[in-house]
């Protein structure tokens, strides 16, 4: 029998791993996914039958399940994080924050013969109000809101955890936009193109703060392409990740390109200083990494999505709405 590579993602089911996970598959690697499933598994209808796919139900601060997750794998992929799934309500698992889930996790894996290890970030952990032109990866982090903090501590513990034989990378992505199977409606560009369709209205607080952008479809390539560089590129290394630094005027104008000139752009006086414009030239320069896809496809995209019925009861259903604090908004009339 022929030996395949084997990767674990956990938080796999997720709006990103959903994507990524079949990207996997047809690169021809084995999949562990190692998930919740909160939103169901649905998510997978295209491949569930592959032999290659395991799937781990379950959560990532069971150590129980660990072992069995990591079980033949070369390589994880750590998408999950327990602090933006507010819902998670078990009074044996709740004393687990997610710097702690992570170090047992690659505990775990080093003794279980995994070589290298990418963690998910976010270019949100430089915080707001940034004044840098560009923000770059070797500028101070000072994060703000508890997300930020999670992503800068679970930072921390791999670069702590890093050793010979254990290559470790961390990615700093934009916000990611663009359809997937388990749809978020609460990002910038994907919340945008949901109310252009259903309202008719973008609602916008402020307009001039300015946002880094990436494609879902570049973000899932980007991790495939993480599996293969070699180690000495990057071990130990830290990337910002993003195609399209746009204020949110900007972005609204193109999604009303898209969707249609009676979109009307509605603004409302906002204290969202919430403004930053990230450098991805250290990616494109030590790795060769340029995004393709820009934010305009991502709207046709999700425009296409609810025209085909991919998306239904966008406005009201909550499996599409990730974040603790984030609401679907009500429909305009």
């Amino acid at each position: 029998m022929e030996f395949m590579r084997r990767v674990l993602v956990t938080g796999g089911a997720g709006y990103i791993g959903a994507v990524l996970v079949p990207r996997l598959l047809q690169g021809g690697w084995g999949v562990n996914v190692f998930d919740r499933y909160p939103f169901g598994d649905s998510v997978f209808a295209s491949v569930k039958n592959r032999s290659e796919l395991k799937e781990i139900r379950g959560d990532i601060r069971d150590q129980t399940l660990l072992q069995d997750a990591v079980e033949g794998c070369e390589a994880v992929i750590h998408l999950a994080l327990i602090g933006a799934a507010g819902e998670v309500k078990d009074s044996n698992l709740n004393g687990i924050s997610d710097d702690e889930a992570l170090r047992r996790l690659v505990r775990v894996a080093k003794t279980s013969g995994v070589r290298r290890f990418v963690l998910a970030s976010t270019s949100c952990v430089y915080g707001p109000g940034r004044k840098e032109a560009e923000i770059t990866e070797d500028l101070p982090l000072t994060p703000v809101m508890e997300y930020e903090k999670l992503k800068v501590r679970c930072e921390e513990v791999l670069q702590e955890e890093r050793c010979p034989g254990f290559v470790i990378t961390i990615f700093r992505p934009a916000a990611v936009c663009g359809y997937s199977p388990r749809m978020r409606l609460d990002f910038t560009v994907n919340a945008m193109t949901s109310n252009a369709v259903n309202n008719g209205v973008i609602r916008l607080g402020g307009g001039d703060q300015m946002r880094p952008h990436l494609h879902i479809d570049d973000m899932a390539e980007l991790y495939l392409k993480s599996l293969e560089w070699p180690e000495e590129k990057i071990d130990g290394r830290v990337f910002n990740v993003g195609l399209e630094n746009l204020t949110l005027n900007e972005t609204a104008e193109i999604v009303r390109e898209v969707v249609g000139g009676h979109v009307e752009i509605f603004h409302f006086p906002s204290v969202d200083g919430f403004s930053y414009h990230i450098s991805s030239e250290k990616v494109r320069r030590e790795l060769g990494y340029i995004p393709r896809r820009p934010v305009r496809q991502a709207v046709e995209e999700v425009a296409l999505a609810f025209r085909e019925g991919l998306i239904p009861n966008s406005m009201g259903d909550p499996r599409y709405y990730n974040q603790w604090d984030l609401k679907p908004l009500p429909i305009l009339k």
